[in-house]
């Protein structure tokens, strides 16, 4: 007798959690392997957010908090959307979460009924289609090629659009590609949405400090206000202050569906770990000099890789605007053999081939719904960085045509 639901055959696993764990094994078994898999940044987590954690737990504050989270943080999460993106949301608007993910799952499981379309411009996140299927949703994923920028047009969305649309995903910076929407480019998508008034737009935001281009961050309500009532925001401290472990996001939007969500999440994990918020509370409120520092160095780094990148024959890689990823393109490498006479057949063939020919570990395009290309992290130190790419640079020399 078979245990196992038949809605687990439809979910995808994480490539990107799959490769780290690879990567992890191999390590373990004494290979010398550079992950460049997992949006991760290197830093530690600040020393003021970590005192704040450590003075929490010390005066008893290791206790069940309310499923929305704490009030501090909801309070102090109002107080960055005022003061950071112009937007006012009440407390009771605010759910914090177990991790972004924990959000968007919330935000789809609480909405979704079978059937009901997401809109899913790709490549896009692993996760995204996974979680619109575990929540009974149908996601709709439509192409954004690279002579697009890999960003969604206005045609796109409207010949999406159908009677069973419930949401749009937004990503701005983009994970993989990095790509960031302009102001412009948001404004066009937004007169879509004003025809479709069934249609909601989740917009993750996650890396929205992590910008490296004079285009400012925007996102649909900073351009459209009047879809207030139909967006959800997504965000959280994971990216942007070194605290990917700590697993604390947040979701802002109408509090009809923050209630529901709070629902699901009562009924999943209680809350958000207590420790963890109140280090929040001292991310987003204390210094923000770990924010600009952090920024200049991803920024360093994303000049050195896309540097090394373009210099390598075979490879494309078009310059990241945000985020700190390179999706880069293998399409010349496609066909090629290695020397032992195995055939390069797709963007996945080549990432395994890097692991186990360069001891590099990266992501295929394909696990981002978009090939042949392959996702590089450089959320890792320059010295790192460059022993990567002088492997890749010198795997993808041996290549035989």
């Amino acid at each position: 007798m078979n245990i196992i639901a038949d809605r687990i055959g439809r979910i995808a696993p994480a490539e990107t959690m799959a490769m780290a764990a690879r990567a992890a094994e191999l390590r373990r078994a004494g290979r010398n392997v550079i992950s460049l898999s997992q949006g991760e940044p290197d830093f530690p987590t600040p020393e003021n957010i970590q005192e704040a954690a450590i003075r929490a737990m010390r005066s008893g504050k290791t206790r069940y908090t309310e499923a929305a989270g704490i009030p501090e943080l909801r309070e102090a999460i109002a107080a960055k959307l005022a003061n950071d993106n112009g937007l006012i949301y009440p407390v009771a608007g605010i759910s914090v979460s177990s991790g972004a993910k924990q959000a968007i799952f919330a935000a789809f499981f609480a909405s979704l009924n079978v059937g009901d379309e997401v809109i899913v411009p790709t490549p896009c996140w692993v996760s995204y289609p996974e979680i619109v299927k575990m929540s009974g949703g149908t996601p709709v994923c439509v192409p954004c090629p690279e002579t697009a920028g890999f960003k969604l047009t206005a045609a796109q969305l409207e010949a999406a659009i159908t009677p069973r649309t419930k949401w749009l995903m937004l990503n701005s910076p983009s994970n993989p590609t990095g790509a960031v929407y302009s102001r412009d480019e948001l404004v066009s998508l937004a007169e879509v949405l004003r025809r479709h008034p069934h249609v909601w737009v989740l917009s993750d935001d996650i890396y929205e400090k992590l910008i490296y281009i004079d285009t400012p961050f925007n996102n649909i309500l900073n351009v459209a206000p009047d879809l207030y009532e139909r967006t959800l925001l997504i965000n959280g401290v994971s990216k942007v202050y070194a605290m990917t472990g700590w697993r604390i996001g947040y979701a802002a939007g109408p509090t009809q569906l923050i209630k529901a969500m709070n629902l699901v999440q009562g009924q999943i994990v209680t809350s958000a770990t207590s420790i963890a918020q109140y280090a929040s509370v001292e991310a987003l409120t204390g210094s923000q000099v770990f924010v600009e520092t952090s920024l200049r160095a991803f920024n360093q780094r994303r000049k050195q890789v896309v540097e090394a990148l373009r210099r390598i024959p075979g490879l494309q890689c078009r310059e990241p605007e945000g985020a700190f990823y390179a999706f880069v393109g293998c399409q010349e490498l496609i066909g090629r053999r290695t020397l032992s006479g195995e055939r390069i057949e797709s963007d996945q063939d080549f990432v395994r081939y890097l692991l186990d020919n360069a001891n590099v570990a990266v992501v295929s395009g394909t696990g981002f719904l978009l090939s042949p290309y392959f996702r590089l992290s450089y959320a890792a130190s320059v010295e790192q960085l460059e022993e990567a790419l002088q492997r890749i640079e010198a795997a993808c020399a041996k290549l035989l045509a």
